[in-house]
This record gives C-alpha cells, sequence and structure tokens, in this order.
C-alpha cells in the first residue's frame, strides 16, 4: 500500500531532518508549496523531525517522508480532515533536485488510495498557487476538478496571487482502478 513502482511512504525518523533543511534553503521550494520561511537552525531542523518521528499514531492528519532509492526526496501530509463531513485536504512538496519525475504524482496516489479505501474519506480538497504551473498541471492530470478561485488570495514575492482550489472525489479516484 505504501510503496510504488518510483517512491515509498514512509514515517519521517529523525535523521531525515538534513534532507528537510536541504529542501528548505531552497527559496522556490518553500515559496511553491506554503510561503519563503526565515533560516532555520539545524537544530531546529533536528527538532522538527523529531516530533514528527515520536508524534501520535492513528490520526488522519499525519506527515510522511517521500523516499525514493532509499533517499528522502520530498514529503506529504493530510491537514483538515473532517470525518463527519468525509473530506480532507492535503500537500505536497518535492525537492526541486528531484521534480519532474514522478515521484509527486505517484506519491498523492499512495495517499489518495489510503484515505479513499481503507479511511473511507469521500473527498480530498487541494489550494494551488495559481503561479505554480506544474502543481496546477498535477492536479489536474491526476483527476482533481478546478473548484473555484480565491482572488488575491496569498501574498508572496512582491504581490498576491490567486488560490487555485481543487477537489477530487472517491468514485472519481478509485473507478478508474477497478477496471
Amino acid at each position: 500500500m505504501w510503496v510504488g513502482e518510483r517512491v515509498r511512504l514512509r514515517g519521517v525518523e529523525p535523521e531525515d531532518w538534513e534532507a528537510f533543511m536541504r529542501f528548505s534553503g531552497h527559496s522556490g521550494d518553500m515559496r511553491a508549496v506554503d510561503r519563503v520561511y526565515p533560516p532555520r537552525s539545524a537544530a531546529g531542523h533536528r527538532e522538527w523531525a523529531l516530533a514528527r518521528a515520536t508524534a501520535a499514531t492513528g490520526g488522519d492528519e499525519f506527515t510522511l517522508a517521500v523516499e525514493a532509492g532509499g533517499v528522502v526526496v520530498g514529503r506529504v501530509s493530510t491537514h483538515n480532515a473532517d470525518q463527519r463531513a468525509g473530506r480532507f485536504g492535503y500537500g505536497i512538496g518535492i525537492g526541486h533536485e528531484y521534480q519532474r519525475r514522478g515521484y509527486a504524482a505517484e506519491a498523492v496516489g499512495l495517499l489518495l488510495d489510503f484515505m479513499f479505501a481503507e479511511r473511507r474519506y469521500h473527498k480530498c480538497e487541494a489550494g494551488v498557487y495559481a503561479f505554480n504551473g506544474p502543481s496546477l498541471a498535477l492536479h489536474r492530470k491526476l483527476g482533481f476538478r478546478e473548484e473555484g478561485r480565491l482572488r488575491d488570495h496569498e501574498f508572496s514575492a512582491g504581490r498576491h496571487h490567486d488560490m487555485v482550489l481543487f477537489g477530487v472525489l472517491a468514485d472519481e479516484w478509485l473507478s478508474p482502478r477497478r477496471s
């Protein structure tokens, strides 16, 4: 369930801090996923990784390392999991040196398979900055539908940008895989 052809999803380990510190050193990657933060110390990255490595399991909001060929290439996480409504959000970040290799698509697919087929969620939602062309294309390729746009929603690189809202339903995701 957690292993595809290219990637494996696994829990974050304390020693993963160095990979995540390397990713956070690339402001373009930070901006595409969230926002540019001030530099964090090695100790701060160690603390972040340790907190995720020792977090309680069993809930539907978690962070996983994306590994390819034994190397951490990024992370995927869930958030805003609402079992009553049957929806959750997710985010993915692949380090710039590992992008355009299909890692993100496969990691998202593994995550959706789990959340829809094992955890009974009905819908996955994602917000993508309108300037992030590769992420917009990824979501469309995966079958997410554009559900709306929040105008001038985020401020980055000196100006406001739209946030494109995407969603995919469990039956839309799982149906093609049953045939």
